[in-house]
């Protein structure tokens, strides 16, 4: 018993360690808290405290873990961009026209580097080719097209 007392700062590590090693299968990041907890148990032992100080420690340690920490770490893991696939990605961007675009007949534009069909939004414009303009949606393989404001006009 003289050995455990003498060192607990080894009993905290590995506490800490299997704690670790058990939060590799689980990934639920409740085990790592613990295993903070306990390395701050260890600190504490290495500072020569009482075996309940260390204790008390390691239990506030966790619960602080456990409360401040893990939420955010949880919360930043399950955001992430939103996946857009197919046409859906395409909106919103801007392309240059090819082919001059009416209400018509269909033109052409340069978007994402491919040519596409493209017919106006607004069914009553002349869309010029040179023209920059944006994509509002896209309905099979023609995307409906707006002008786009240049800077200078």
């Amino acid at each position: 018993m003289d050995w455990l007392s003498e060192n607990a700062w080894a009993a905290w590590l590995g506490v800490a360690a299997v704690l670790g090693a058990a939060e590799l299968v689980s990934l639920d990041l409740v085990l790592i808290m613990l295993a903070v907890g306990a390395l701050a148990g260890a600190v504490t032992a290495v500072l020569g405290a009482a075996v309940i100080a260390q204790i008390l420690v390691a239990g506030l340690a966790s619960i602080a873990m456990l409360a401040l920490v893990r939420p955010n770490l949880v919360a930043r893991l399950h955001q992430g961009p939103d996946l857009q696939l197919g046409h859906s990605k395409l909106v919103g961007q801007r392309a240059v026209v090819t082919s001059r675009i009416t209400g018509l007949a269909i033109g052409q534009i340069k978007l994402a580097g491919e040519t596409w069909s493209a017919a106006p939004y607004d069914e009553h414009l002349t869309i010029e080719p040179g023209a920059t303009v944006e994509v509002f949606e896209i309905r099979g393989a023609t995307a409906y097209v707006h002008p786009v404001a240049e800077l200078g006009e």
